[in-house]
């Protein structure tokens, strides 16, 4: 492992200089010399002060919740006059199936490039983006409409996130080994971040904005990156896991010392919850110190993370076995698990906008689960194209989005 030294905020703040200084100079030496007390105040003084939030990021509602923007109800101006919809990327069908909430219905189907494989809200929310994976395209929904427009050339976008600034779309452009970092209005590239693992494809961010935490899929790692310097400051190996898992006659084969997916902040932003399908599981990892706190065994093959609306739940959806684990985020303790009836592929997905429904894709059944999130019990199970993966909900309440299948801040 290497680590980078500390430099994160943690949102302490320093005791005032000018305290330090005056308590200094009273504190003198028998012969009329400044003590040493009061020597470090004046070195004090002249340092460089703590690093805040990353510049230009929305400031943080609450130091202890920074999901507080994302209570039901509280949808910006920006979609007030979107209806609500799901979309569904169906990777082997090259398609996207469109879903009515209220009546669990398909309602609109269109073509895309090929192996689409999440939607991914805008940072403004004006615009959702199809990333169409071996297409190497973005093709362009409006929200209000549900209409696809234009299609942007981009080079292998698996997933795409944003910098808690706005200033950059990034493209995770897995098979490359890399990290785009695009014009959010144009996708013309900026900058390229090669990173030295395989399979990167998920991440969140720090909650001052500075760093990211992203997964690598295919050799069991994460990555800690400076955001602003777009410097990798950090890496952490997985433990050895089982090396494979078997569901309803499809058998995935996993790197022997893991497979993280998906990565979510907590919601006072001291720890990292990251799902690992081989290992089963999610591991809690320290930002700072970028370290293993715990793992949690959470069922077979678990893959997607999603905080509940009053930021006291983590849904983790374990792809192998068909089921949801929900995580006590105070506590960090597992509470329930709900089995869907039938069995099922949980994959990715979202919550509702007013909290109450959990929406999942169903990977390797064609389908998509809406679940009731007060009790567990499957709402509607709908056919969809073959192979759907990173469905978005939309709109969810937020001031801005840090992309993937609507991550909202």
């Amino acid at each position: 492992m290497r680590v980078a030294p500390e430099t994160g905020y943690r949102g302490k703040l320093p005791v005032p200089l000018g305290l330090l200084m005056l308590a200094g100079a009273l504190v003198m030496s028998r012969n009329g010399q400044p003590s040493l007390f009061a020597a470090l105040a004046a070195q004090a003084a002249t340092a460089a002060p703590l690093a805040g939030p990353l510049p230009g990021m929305p400031p943080v509602l609450n130091a202890n919740d920074i999901y507080t923007a994302d209570r039901p109800g509280q949808l910006s101006p920006a979609v007030k006059n979107v209806p609500p919809r799901v979309y569904v990327p169906n990777s082997d069908s090259n398609s996207v199936d469109v879903i009515d909430p209220a009546t669990f219905k398909v309602i609109d189907h269109f073509a895309v490039g090929r192996q689409p494989q999440h939607v991914t809200p805008s940072y403004d929310l004006k615009t959702l983006w199809i990333l169409n994976d071996l297409g190497n395209s973005l093709t362009r929904v409006d929200p209000v409409t549900g209409k696809k427009g234009e299609t942007v050339p981009v080079d292998d976008p698996y997933n795409m996130y944003y910098t808690p600034d706005g200033k950059f779309a990034i493209v995770v452009a897995e098979a490359r080994k890399r990290l785009d970092f695009r014009n959010p209005e144009t996708m013309k590239l900026e900058y390229s971040l090669h990173v030295p693992c395989r399979g990167v494809d998920h991440m969140d961010f720090t909650a001052d904005g500075r760093f990211l935490i992203a997964s690598c899929e295919f050799s069991a790692e994460m990555l800690k990156v400076d955001v602003a310097k777009r410097e990798i400051v950090g890496t952490l190996m997985l433990h050895k896991q089982p090396t494979s898992s078997s569901h309803a006659g499809h058998v995935e084969e996993f790197n022997p010392e893991g497979m993280p997916q998906d990565v979510k902040t907590s919601p006072d932003g001291k720890v990292f919850y990251v799902a690992d399908m081989a290992a089963n599981g999610v591991y809690l990892i320290e930002p700072d110190s970028f370290k293993i706190l715990n793992f949690l065994p959470t069922g077979s093959g678990a893959h997607g993370l999603y905080v509940s609306r009053d930021s006291k739940v983590l849904y983790v959806s374990n792809r192998g076995e068909g089921s949801v684990t929900l995580i006590d985020l105070p506590t960090r303790k597992i509470t329930r698990k709900w089995q869907l009836p039938g069995g099922g592929s949980p994959d990715m997905g979202g919550v509702s906008a007013d909290g109450k429904v959990l929406w999942l894709s169903g990977r390797y059944n064609a389908e998509v689960y809406a679940i009731d999130t007060s009790d567990g019990h499957l709402l509607a199970r709908i056919p969809v194209g073959r192979g759907p993966h990173g469905l978005c909900v939309y709109p969810q309440p937020g001031r801005y989005s840090l992309g993937h299948t609507g991550v909202f801040r």
